[in-house]
Parts: C-alpha cells; sequence; structure tokens
C-alpha cells in the first residue's frame, strides 16, 4: 500500500503561482511513478502532469505545458507541483496518483490516491 496526502492548495490571483506537494508513506515510493490530476465542478477527473519513478522522465497535458512543472525528492518521499501563470480555468481538487508508468494519462492506471486539495484562482 502507498498512501499519498497533498497539501499546498488555496486561493490565488490569475497570474500567481501555488506549490502543490504529494507526500508518499508505505511502500518503497521510488518504485512508483506518480501522477497529478485534477476535477472541476461537473467535470471528469483530468490529467495534468506525471514523473518516473526516479524522476527521470515527465508528461504533461497540452493545457498546463510550459507553466506547471512536476518533480520529486525521493528522499523526502515527496511530488511537486509547481504552478505558475495560474489562470481561472486551473480551478480545481488537484490529486496526485501513484501508477506503473509517468506515461499512463488515464486514472483508472493508478492505484492509489492522495484525498485531494482545492485550488482556486480568482480572475
Amino acid at each position: 500500500q502507498v498512501q499519498l496526502v497533498e497539501s499546498g492548495g488555496g486561493l490565488v490571483q490569475a497570474g500567481g503561482s501555488l506549490r502543490l506537494s504529494c507526500a508518499a508513506s508505505g511502500r518503497t515510493v521510488s518504485n512508483y511513478a506518480v501522477g497529478w490530476f485534477r476535477q472541476a465542478p461537473v467535470k471528469e477527473r483530468e490529467f495534468v502532469a506525471a514523473i518516473s519513478g526516479g524522476g527521470i522522465s515527465t508528461n504533461y497535458a497540452d493545457r498546463v505545458k510550459g507553466r506547471f512543472t512536476i518533480s520529486r525528492d525521493n528522499a523526502k518521499n515527496t511530488v511537486y507541483l509547481q504552478m505558475n501563470s495560474l489562470k481561472p480555468e486551473d480551478t480545481a481538487v488537484y490529486y496526485c496518483a501513484a501508477g506503473g508508468s509517468y506515461r499512463y494519462l488515464n486514472p483508472t492506471q493508478y492505484n492509489y490516491w492522495g484525498q485531494g486539495t482545492q485550488v482556486t484562482v480568482s480572475s
């Protein structure tokens, strides 16, 4: 089992920045790719970014590419999502999840999930 806890969400103005953290415990977390997903009201959960277990390879959704950066510190068992140039359409609950590959885009391909953290971007 892997337990994941997100933090760092909040309210920010458009153009601002936030850094989300995903703290992991349980099995050796470096064995897992970790992805960030988000879900806005009445919308499906969507892929945001993912990183390989070793932190070498990353994958981003087109709508966040160039604005968001995913990274991880396996010594701290933590994965980060740095979000810059935030837009109102980035407003959602953000979840981190552990799975088998950073290439996975479908939430069903991830086995372990955190409880989510709310990000609200005001215009």
